[in-house]
């Protein structure tokens, strides 16, 4: 896994290259906890993560920082199997997994809207 940290101003960048896992949770945990104290914006970038288990949603869901203020949390390229687990975990409870908070207004990179057909 490789792990890339960009900060502006108020707001950080992680950017992580393979999967995220029960091996893979601590150093994206540490990585989140490094962030100095005035980041009051985290954007996860899954782009270059195809495949997520049920330790991600820990990841994106803790509200919890180790020292600091709370901090809001997107996340940007999501990529089909992160997002069926997401969608499918807000979907069995929705004040946990809350998506609305998660996603930016902008749909997944390779999210594809059905299209009605006609009659």
């Amino acid at each position: 896994m490789n792990i890339t940290t960009a900060i502006d101003g108020t707001s950080a960048r992680i950017t992580l290259r393979g999967d995220i896992d029960f091996d893979t949770l601590p150093p994206l945990r540490a990585a989140a906890d490094a962030l100095p104290a005035h980041v009051t914006d985290l954007l996860w970038d899954l782009h270059h993560t195809p495949f997520m288990d049920v330790v991600g949603l820990l990841l994106l869901f803790d509200h919890t920082p180790v020292d600091g203020p709370a901090r809001r949390t997107t996340v940007t390229g999501l990529r089909q199997q992160p997002l069926r687990l997401l969608l499918l975990a807000a979907g069995l409870s929705p004040d946990t997994f809350d998506l609305a908070r998660l996603l930016p207004d902008t749909p997944p990179t390779d999210f594809q809207q059905a299209v009605p057909e006609r009659p």
